[in-house]
């Protein structure tokens, strides 16, 4: 018994060693500083809304506060992901064109998480802690006195925080440099007693006006 416990603990700990050093991991911070503020700063456009009854576009910019490089060896092959935190602001409308009703438009900012892996493929996280809804209303009339007058630019505005959750993949030196596909939450409030969710789908491009480098080569 004491043999095979012998011949047995020097296996486990090696078993133990190749398995760590299997997945060793180094990780390092992206120098940002020599960036300028338009190479730190992808603008996108999409499509926003949920198809059925509400449609519209989505306007944005993201500008890259911190990215990070990890490299993972994992039994002999190395997988390098980066993550890069974001700071990101948005500007959408949306109606339903069939009736003109549920029309708005909206704004918020916030912070993104996103990790990319070496093929591109993208996956990312984004809250929205600060937003803003207002509705338009169809035309709508008010009883002042013995007067009915015209509403001006009826409806009325909402506290709107927002979160999401996408895929997405990048292009390398590209000016388009990325396409995404979220699937966003908002949060209308107060609306009546409560609060209004409402999901929506957003798909678009990302894209930059990063200059190319003088030394590169010309075809």
């Amino acid at each position: 018994m004491k043999l095979k416990l012998q011949l047995l603990i020097p296996l486990i700990l090696s078993l133990i060693k190749g398995y760590s050093q299997s997945i060793e991991q180094t990780k390092k911070a992206v120098n940002l500083t020599s960036q300028s503020f338009l190479e730190r700063t992808e603008f996108k456009i999409g499509y926003s809304g949920n198809i059925f009854w509400n449609n519209g576009l989505n306007f944005g910019a993201e500008y890259l506060l911190k990215e990070t490089i990890k490299t993972k060896n994992r039994r002999g092959s190395q997988r390098t992901n980066s993550h890069q935190f974001l700071l990101n602001g948005n500007l959408g409308f949306t109606t339903n064109f069939s009736t003109s009703t549920d029309t708005g438009i909206f704004t918020n900012y916030g912070v993104t998480w996103r990790r990319t892996n070496k093929k591109g493929k993208q996956f990312s996280i984004e809250f929205n802690p600060l937003g803003y809804y207002r509705s338009f209303l169809p035309e709508t009339y008010k009883v002042s006195g013995d007067e009915i007058k015209k509403v001006f630019l009826p409806g009325r505005g909402y506290y709107a925080p927002s979160i999401s959750v996408g895929i997405g993949k990048q292009r390398k030196d590209k000016k388009i440099t990325g396409r995404y596909f979220n699937i966003n939450f908002m949060l209308r409030t107060p609306y009546n007693a409560g609060a209004l969710p409402a999901f929506n789908f957003q798909y678009g491009y990302r894209f930059n006006f990063k200059k190319k480098h003088k030394d590169a080569k010309i075809n």
